[in-house]
């Protein structure tokens, strides 16, 4: 593991630091949540977002330009959209659909010129910015929009060149990260309407930053293996369920940000070894269905019913890990 020093990080690995982070925060702040909440969660009236989300995506690798000039278009899509925030038409929306789609799989593509200390940092930064606005009227973000282009458009010219050197890190599989991508958004977007537990209304900012920082260096520094990794991150949904059920604020402030952390950090290093394509591919499933589908029992008040899958996930990990170690015994 790489040993963290300040004097070492270069001009371009501060540009890629802030491009990345600006953008996690311009899609949780904005598209994810200001979108979301200033529509009255309208599954109808928000549809051209994800529609343009989806399209983006194939645009990510199809469009036969370099990917510089890709992040380029899409940079001043998501500007010239931000500039009309919150008050969007259906065209609008699905244009910002398509720029915030296209700039996620040539984000994550931009993360193999990444360190794991780049990457800790984006991650941590965009999580403290994210967790302190995430409060703001969600009408007034207009002016949030616009600076959480700028900032990556900026950035964008001082990117790294070449790759840099990765870790061996290990690999999993879509279902586990559609499984996980979908635990984590029907709670959040539960939460997030939910008026008698909110732990970011209810004045936990400072211990949700806290732990989402944890999560971080956590999932870098600590090893293990892939499906103690799997069930790790399953357990950690499940008691982060837990107490909201017993509304257990305080405690649920504590392991939602750190497994969110944890388990985001294993996605992206999965997902960073792929080609562009592959990854465009992924965030189709894992980026707008896995999600939607979250947002789906949200507003369904279906939540009740994910203990279920739970079940069946711990009972395929168990079974995965007993398969391995009958395959072992008998090599």
């Amino acid at each position: 593991m790489q040993k963290l020093d300040f004097q070492k990080i270069s001009i371009g690995q501060l540009a890629l630091i802030l491009f990345i982070s600006s953008e996690l925060c311009y899609y949780l702040l904005i598209a994810q949540t200001g979108i979301v909440e200033y529509f009255s969660s309208d599954i109808f009236a928000i549809a051209p977002l994800p529609i343009g989300g989806i399209l983006g995506s194939f645009l990510a690798y199809y469009l036969n330009i370099s990917n510089n000039n890709k992040i380029f278009l899409f940079l001043s899509l998501q500007l010239m959209m931000s500039f009309f925030y919150p008050n969007l038409s259906i065209l609008m929306l699905f244009i910002l659909g398509i720029s915030v789609g296209a700039l996620a799989p040539l984000l994550i593509n931009e993360l193999k010129k990444a360190t794991f200390i780049d990457l800790g940092f984006a991650l941590a930064i965009s999580y403290v910015v994210g967790t302190s606005l995430f409060n703001y009227e969600a009408s007034l973000r207009g002016d949030l929009a616009i600076v959480l282009t700028i900032i990556p458009f900026i950035a964008s010219i001082f990117l790294p060149k070449e790759k840099a050197k990765q870790e061996n890190y290990q690999e999993f599989s879509l279902f586990v990260m559609i499984l996980w991508i979908f635990l984590d958004s029907a709670l959040f977007e539960t939460l997030s309407r939910d008026i008698t537990i909110s732990i970011w209304r209810d004045g936990y900012s400072f211990e949700i930053a806290l732990f989402h920082i944890i999560g971080v260096v956590a999932a870098f520094k600590y090893k293990m293996q892939k499906n103690q990794k799997e069930l790790f991150i399953i357990i950690l949904f499940a008691l982060s369920y837990l107490f909201y059920f017993l509304e257990e604020a305080f405690i649920l402030s504590l392991f939602y940000p750190f497994v969110i952390s944890f388990y985001n950090v294993a996605i992206l290093q999965t997902i960073m070894k792929k080609d562009l394509k592959t990854i465009s591919m992924y965030m189709i499933f894992i980026g707008w269905m896995a999600s939607g589908a979250g947002l789906f029992v949200a507003l369904e008040s279906l939540i009740i019913f994910v203990p279920t899958i739970f079940l069946l996930s711990l009972l395929k990990v168990i079974n995965t890990q007993q398969t391995q170690k009958e395959e072992l015994h008998y090599v």
